[in-house]
């Protein structure tokens, strides 16, 4: 760190310095709060979706003897996603993605041909795929929020540990500068004051 100057001016620096410091920390500490609470929500959120996606599977799973069986299609496929759309928002100063819709590719099939179970079990995947990407979206949103969390917290940390510190140490360093230089300067000042008055007594007294 650079030696700071031990003078009036860098006096004012310093003190202006400070000052600018603990009026943006509060707004740091009030953002790190709301990001933390937005966290702590998207993990709820994320859990909320995997006990959704875990019982749709469990349903799904109902038909996978189902799915062994010789067809004319492959049923998977009728689960291909085409297009996931999500929405954005602003959180804190960060932007944080949401589920809006899912599409699927086109699946046809003959009605005549296929078991009637194929309408369940494609009405199934397309649910559990869904789901899937809700899951994913929902720690999409958490990452992005730890993300800037941690970015917050560090400024936070830098200006409670060092820069605020450091400004508070910079003025008193200063002040007890200028202060022994005033007394060393009033000091002076008494020690020629009695010169002055001690040779006007010998001039006078010759």
């Amino acid at each position: 760190m650079a030696e700071i100057k031990l003078t009036k001016n860098e006096l004012r620096l310093q003190q202006n310095r400070l000052m600018q410091l603990e009026k943006y920390l509060p707004t740091l500490q009030l953002k790190k709060a709301m990001l933390q609470t937005e966290v702590n929500d998207a993990r709820i959120e994320i859990t909320k979706c995997e006990a959704v996606f875990a019982k749709i599977h469990t349903e799904v799973d109902h038909f996978a003897s189902l799915l062994t069986e010789t067809l004319s299609i492959d049923i998977r496929e009728s689960a291909k996603i085409s297009q996931i759309k999500r929405r954005y928002e602003n959180i804190a100063g960060v932007e944080v993605p949401y589920f809006e819709s899912i599409s699927f590719e086109d699946f046809h099939y003959s009605l005549f041909d296929t078991p009637p179970w194929v309408d369940s079990v494609t009405k199934g995947l397309r649910v559990l795929a869904e789901a899937q990407v809700r899951v994913k979206i929902a720690r999409e949103k958490k990452a992005a929020l730890e993300k800037e969390l941690r970015e917050v917290s560090i400024r936070v940390n830098l200006f409670e540990k060092i820069l605020i510190p450091r400004a508070v140490g910079n003025i008193k360093k200063i002040k007890v500068f200028l202060g022994d230089q005033q007394l060393a300067a009033v000091s002076q000042a008494k020690v020629a004051k009695a010169k002055i008055e001690a040779h006007k007594r010998e001039l006078a007294a010759g």
